[in-house]
């Protein structure tokens, strides 16, 4: 959807010749503000007992999933026709566009009339676009939340794969904190995003039928008119291991500069994969910068490295806040967000909270006045950020000389309507 777009590049492992020979090879290249790359590690062996039971088929999810099947014909008049005019974001997967329905019988409504949708329509893009198209309206379509963004129907005809979801009109936490013309968070909805998104994703840790959500980026969390957080985009979603299993082995996707480092190294997920990154989101909410960000030198390149040393320091914790903030934050609760999220992305998955002692935390301090509940989150012992970590540093995300550039399509723009 227009406003639930991924518009940063996905850290995308496969097996090479150089894969298996133990080289990486990373090739980049930036837009205006984005950083796309896609990062090829050695090879892993995937053993019988990681392996998932099979999963249900095309058929089966379509047929049981409670979303309405809308006909290609059915979403052009939504759309009218999916003019240029309707158009209200665009990313590699291809165009968002504004619609309206009926409110009861989610038929195609005029302009204007009804409910508004964003209705995205993918581009043709072979087994994998039709694979996370698919695995969204699975996962979408079985599980509803607050926090989760609402997907009301699909269309497969043909060739054309299209996903109809609720309009987010405040679209993504990214444009809000990164975009030069957006009006600055205050603390207080910082806070209240981040309690918003921990809540979803704690939601679906907990969930009976477990699922690493594995995306977990400022571009997927939206925003409604109230600035209440949903997560968006399950295309990566994974279901989390069964019986005695500890993880899933799979293939590594996920985007530069949030991707946990053991799951780089080994393929291993986990949900304490998708508690590292929400660890990366806690700072850009804190700091104002991006995840990854190409145009930075040396260190300041990769969040985490950059704000490490500063987290556990409160006379230096002010060196890393967003200065669009203007000093308008509590001092303890701007150190409480930062050592919630030293424990989030700490070198070692174990070591890592689960998002619903995350989520304790976040709504502690959210419900604190003055300061006085702050403390507890304060005191928690936390593990040194500085112990030898038993993973290889990762690969420093450089642009090989002889590197072809990737595709890469222009930075999403959302409008505000």
């Amino acid at each position: 959807m227009g406003n639930c777009l991924n518009n940063s590049a996905r850290v995308d492992s496969t097996r090479s010749s150089q894969a298996s020979s133990g080289q990486s090879k990373v090739m980049a290249k930036s837009t205006l503000d984005m950083v796309p790359s896609t990062l090829t590690v050695s090879s892993y062996d995937e053993k019988p007992s990681d392996v998932l039971v099979t999963p249900r088929t095309e058929g089966e999810i379509l047929a049981s999933s409670n979303l309405k099947d809308f006909t290609l014909n059915e979403l052009r008049n939504a759309t009218r026709n999916f003019r240029l005019d309707s158009l209200i974001g665009e990313g590699g997967f291809g165009g968002v566009y504004k619609g309206w329905i009926d409110e009861l019988s989610l038929a195609a409504s005029k302009p204007g009339v009804g409910r508004i949708v964003a209705v995205k329509k993918l581009k043709p893009q072979g087994f994998q676009g039709h694979k996370e198209w698919l695995t969204e309206v699975d996962y979408l379509g079985r599980f509803r939340h607050p926090n989760l963004v609402k997907l009301i129907g699909y269309c497969s005809e043909g060739e054309d794969r299209l996903l109809v979801y609720e309009f987010m009109p405040k679209g993504s936490l990214e444009n809000h904190l990164f975009r030069r013309s957006a009006e600055p968070l205050s603390w207080a909805i910082r806070i209240k995003v981040a309690v918003g998104a921990a809540r979803g994703l704690s939601f679906l840790h907990d969930s009976k039928s477990q699922v690493i959500y594995r995306d977990v980026k400022a571009s997927n969390i939206l925003l409604d008119s109230e600035f209440n957080a949903k997560l968006s985009d399950f295309g990566l979603a994974k279901a989390g291991p069964t019986g005695d299993r500890t993880h899933v082995t799979t293939q590594v996707m996920g985007t530069h500069g949030y991707a946990a480092p053991e799951y780089i190294a080994t393929g291993r997920l986990t949900t304490r994969v998708d508690v590292y990154s929400f660890g990366v989101v806690l700072l850009e909410l804190l700091s104002g910068r991006r995840a990854f960000d190409e145009n930075k030198a040396g260190v300041e390149q990769n969040l985490v490295d950059w704000a490490k040393p500063y987290l556990e320091d409160k006379r230096r914790l002010f060196r890393i806040m967003d200065t669009r903030l203007e000093g308008q934050y509590p001092k303890k609760g701007a150190y409480a967000i930062a050592n919630i999220a030293m424990q989030c992305i700490s070198q070692e998955a174990k070591q890592r909270p689960r998002m619903r002692e995350v989520l304790v935390d976040l709504e502690a301090l959210q419900n604190a006045k003055d300061g006085l509940k702050l403390l507890q989150i304060e005191s928690r012992d936390v593990p040194s950020m500085k112990l030898p970590s038993k993973y290889p540093p990762l690969p420093r995300m450089l642009l090989p000389a002889d590197a072809l550039p990737l595709p890469c399509p222009k930075p999403v723009q959302m409008v505000q309507l």
